[in-house]
């Protein structure tokens, strides 16, 4: 509304001058047409009023001084309405002298002939006199209508650029007005999602219902982070718990396989390489468990550049072992010299991507680890040969808990953490991870990480 009014007083200013303007053409038309109809009048009363006093001058009847007199006493009434309404002085003067001369003429006793044709030819003098002037008139009046009406438009250009500026810096303003409330929920939004408390306090003044949903932004920050550290309390006395038992039912199971406590048969041997193996599962489980506690706890990555050929390396040598004992060859092609990444979460993605081949691809079958750039994003692309992943399960395999429905090679339950701890950790480093195709293998994971390019 505040941003309308000097739309509003453009409007009704226009309307003002535009009904003035209408005004004004109307009474200059009436003017004209006026002054023009009684300046013919004028012509023709005058031819009318020579010929009756010619006429009179030959044949002397008292009927043609009559009508002489009728005639020049509409010819004077005609003449004082077109000075009255002209407001030209020569046009004035001219009036007096056409007053002066049909007085003359009037003179029926005078009996020299070239006295009245003098007398005639100045007064036709007089009237073509008069409309010339009352020609020249209208022209002028034309004239400073014309420069008027300029400089009406003029004044309209310059105020409406000047109402229209107003009208759009109201316009900037009332949006800060009324977006600074709603930067600042923004802001709150972000704050919840980064966890970082606490929030700001609730605004005093503004829109009820913006105020209103800052009050439930609090409560639900508040709600979240209880959420969160009961979550937390609940993973670390969990693991405690989990693993304190787990040690001692480790403990005992290598106590019972090295027959310390008495011989075993063949089957008991075998029940207790199951047991060994289980434990082996369940302690693996917990730590991939802590690990993604971990990773959520992350509060800020660390994104700085580094040498992709340092990471790859100690990639490689890591995870060296693990490929020779799947009987699979890692091909590396690095285009790129340095990557903006933390480096512990790039880690993560490369080693959780590798043990996901390695775990699901096929044996003996190379796997393809590609590092380039593509427009302002860096792109991490890892594939395997293998069992292709359907259509379905590729917009829920990055989810926590989620299980591909092949087989693993190492014929051990996975837990369905190590794709959801690639995407986080491509999200927290401002990226994304998805499934492409690609003509060099069956199966292909694109990992996204945009370049900080100040």
């Amino acid at each position: 509304m505040l941003a309308l009014i000097p739309l509003g007083v453009l409007l009704i200013h226009s309307q003002t001058t535009l009904g003035r303007l209408g005004k004004i053409a109307a009474s200059e038309a009436e003017y004209a047409v006026s002054i023009t109809r009684h300046a013919s009048q004028l012509e023709g009363l005058s031819m009318d009023i020579e010929r009756l006093v010619r006429q009179y001058q030959v044949l002397k009847k008292a009927e043609l001084k009559d009508l002489t007199e009728n005639y020049v006493s509409r010819f004077n009434q005609l003449l004082h309405q077109l000075c009255d309404a002209s407001s030209s002085d020569d046009i004035e003067l001219n009036c007096q002298n056409l007053t002066s001369r049909i007085n003359s003429i009037m003179d029926f006793n005078q009996a020299d002939p070239l006295l009245l044709d003098a007398q005639l030819a100045e007064f036709r003098q007089s009237i073509l006199a008069l409309q010339k002037q009352t020609d020249s008139q209208l022209d002028i009046r034309i004239e400073e209508q014309r420069a008027y009406v300029r400089d009406v438009q003029q004044t309209q250009a310059w105020l409406m650029g000047i109402l229209v500026f107003v009208s759009l810096v109201l316009i900037m303003v009332g949006s800060q007005i009324i977006l600074r409330p709603v930067e600042k929920l923004e802001n709150m939004i972000r704050a919840i999602a980064r966890q970082q408390w606490p929030l700001p306090e609730v605004s005093k003044s503004g829109p009820k219902e913006l105020i209103d949903l800052e009050r439930k932004l609090h409560w639900l920050s508040e709600r979240l982070n209880q959420l969160e550290h009961l979550r937390q309390a609940l993973l670390r006395h969990a693991a405690h718990e989990l693993k304190t038992p787990l040690a001692s039912i480790k403990e005992g199971c290598a106590l019972l396989t090295e027959q310390v406590v008495g011989p075993l048969n063949q089957q008991q041997v075998e029940v207790m390489h199951l047991l060994n193996s289980s434990t082996q599962r369940l302690n693996m489980l917990i730590e991939q468990l802590l690990d993604y506690n971990l990773l959520l706890q992350q509060a800020k990555p660390q994104l700085q550049w580094h040498p992709s050929a340092a990471i790859l390396n100690a990639f490689v040598q890591d995870n060296q072992l693990a490929i020779q004992q799947h009987g699979n060859e890692l091909q590396v092609n690095s285009e790129l010299e340095l990557v903006w990444v933390d480096g512990h979460l790039f880690r993560r993605v490369l080693d959780n991507l590798l043990s996901n081949a390695l775990a699901h691809g096929a044996r003996g079958r190379p796997v393809f680890l590609r590092l380039y750039r593509q427009e302002n994003k860096q792109i991490l692309e890892l594939a395997n040969n293998g069992g292709q992943i359907p259509a379905e399960m590729r917009n829920v395999i990055f989810e926590p808990f989620k299980r591909g429905n092949n087989k693993r090679n190492d014929r051990v339950v996975g837990s369905g953490l190590g794709l959801s701890i690639v995407a986080d950790c491509a999200r927290m480093m401002h990226g994304f991870v998805e499934i492409v195709d690609v003509d060099y293998a069956d199966v292909c994971f694109r990992v996204s990480i945009p370049v900080d390019e100040e």
